[in-house]
């Protein structure tokens, strides 16, 4: 059985590590590998981590001891959420855990009236997952993602 739980400090590597590896399987083709790198380097630095992990609700997933993905959600107001990521290591995808993770998040953020979430357009394995969960698509957008041009499609789920 998977155990949710708050991320800790001692879990940033692994929140990097996840990250990493979810984006390598996820996006590559899609993003260039120096893009993917240096927009990782950023947004899961150790000091950026720690800000998040007090700012807004980061929880894992952790299965017999061995932790297995993560999820990161920040209230925006009024009962509205952005959720920034779901990631799973590759080895975990398709084993229900994203769908664990989405519905612990909001548990634990019990106000919520919706949740929005930013996709890939050509990202199709996360569309079919936010689709499948009851997410819609309310606006696409092209977006400058580090000097790469993507085009991203904003969904909310309320």
């Amino acid at each position: 059985m998977n155990n949710i739980r708050l991320m800790e400090e001692k879990d940033i590597p692994f929140i990097q590590r996840v990250a990493k590896e979810s984006w390598a399987d996820s996006y590559e083709g899609m993003i260039p590998s120096d893009i993917q790198e240096a927009f990782l380097k950023e947004a899961y630095s150790t000091s950026y981590l720690k800000i998040r992990m007090k700012s807004s609700l980061m929880i894992i997933s952790e299965k017999e001891g061995v932790l297995t993905g993560f999820a990161n959600f920040s209230e925006i107001n009024g009962g509205a959420c952005e959720l920034f990521a779901i990631y799973l290591l590759p080895e975990a995808q398709g084993r229900g855990i994203g769908t664990i993770l989405l519905k612990e998040g909001l548990v634990r953020l019990r106000e919520v009236k919706q949740l929005f979430v930013n996709v890939e357009k050509e990202n199709l394995r996360a569309k079919r997952f936010y689709d499948a969960r009851g997410f819609k698509v309310i606006k696409e957008f092209e977006e400058d993602f580090k000097g790469h041009k993507l085009q991203t499609i904003r969904m909310m789920k309320g």
